[in-house]
């Protein structure tokens, strides 16, 4: 992976340098954000985004749940 691109950590989009917001959380994690979008989703409204079709993450037939 190239320092100048970085894929976002919500849609999996590529980040450019220079643009972007870079997320660091308290345990010492970086999160790199494509838009303030993605930003939103995961963090404000805390969203899966295997949900979401937006996203390169997007799964078609569904999350599949273990059976208990």
């Amino acid at each position: 992976m190239s320092l100048l691109v970085k894929p976002c950590n919500f849609c999996d989009r590529t980040v450019a340098k220079g643009s972007g917001t870079m997320f660091a959380k308290n345990d010492g994690t970086v999160l790199w954000f494509c838009s303030a979008k993605c930003k939103k989703n995961a963090l404000e409204l805390k969203r899966d985004p295997r949900k979401l079709k937006w996203t390169k993450k997007y799964v078609k037939g569904g999350i599949k749940q273990k059976k208990r």
